[in-house]
C-alpha cells in the first residue's frame, strides 16, 4: 500500500456531524494541517466522504 498526504483546506463549520467526525477520525484537528496515512480501503472511503474539504497527494 502507498501513502497519502491529506490536508484540510475548507472549514467544517456548517457541515453535517458525520463529516466533522470523519475529518477528526483522519487525525486532522485544524485547518491546513497535514497528516499521512496508508492508502487502505478504509482510509480511501473516508477521503471520498470529505473530498470537498480536503486535498489529497501521494506521499
Amino acid at each position: 500500500m502507498g501513502k497519502v498526504k491529506i490536508t484540510q483546506v475548507k472549514s467544517t463549520i456548517d457541515r453535517p456531524k458525520r463529516q466533522k467526525l470523519t475529518i477528526e477520525a483522519l487525525g486532522i484537528r485544524k485547518m491546513h494541517q497535514t497528516v499521512v496515512h496508508e492508502a487502505t480501503p478504509q482510509i480511501m472511503g473516508m477521503i471520498a466522504k470529505v473530498q470537498h474539504l480536503i486535498v489529497v497527494e501521494n506521499a
